[in-house]
């Protein structure tokens, strides 16, 4: 075989007997377009693998924030009315303690069990002579070994 000198990308190759001109890649060219290849789609594999974490991350926070919103609608239901005879007061922070076992509300295969704890705060915040509290719950959470908190607050006057 005889090589004719070209300015193309390709190698132009002369094959003998048979009297026609065939292009063919040089190996160099395989190796980089293989390497363009396999950086593309370690690319596309990565950012596949952001999407799913950042996904199941909004699912954890979306679940946490659901316990946090329960609590805070359960010290809302709570009866308080200072001026009843007697009176009542069911927002106390020793009625909604500490609870560390929550499952969060999120789909369960094998070892994907997620915790949760809430932690209530109920403040008195009267002023001017009428009363008020100001009831915030902290959920806590992990995901892949980092600490997260969801907090919600609210204020809360008494029954009416």
């Amino acid at each position: 075989m005889k090589v004719k000198s070209s300015n193309s990308q390709h190698a132009r190759i002369w094959k003998q007997g048979g009297g026609r001109l065939q292009a063919a890649f040089t190996l160099v060219e395989v190796v980089i377009s293989m390497t363009i290849t396999v950086m593309a789609l370690a690319g596309i594999i990565m950012g596949y693998i952001l999407a799913t974490r950042q996904a199941e991350w909004s699912a954890y926070s979306l679940a946490a924030q659901s316990l946090a919103t329960q609590r805070i609608e359960q010290t809302r239901a709570t009866k308080w009315d200072p001026r009843a005879t007697p009176p009542v007061d069911e927002l106390v922070a020793t009625n909604f303690p500490t609870i560390s076992t929550n499952i969060l509300d999120m789909p369960v295969s094998g070892t994907n069990i997620a915790y949760a704890t809430n932690f209530s705060t109920i403040t008195d915040v009267s002023s001017g002579g009428y009363p008020m509290k100001m009831i915030r719950v902290d959920c806590v959470w992990s995901f892949r070994q980092r600490v997260y908190t969801n907090t919600v607050a609210t204020y809360r006057a008494p029954d009416q």
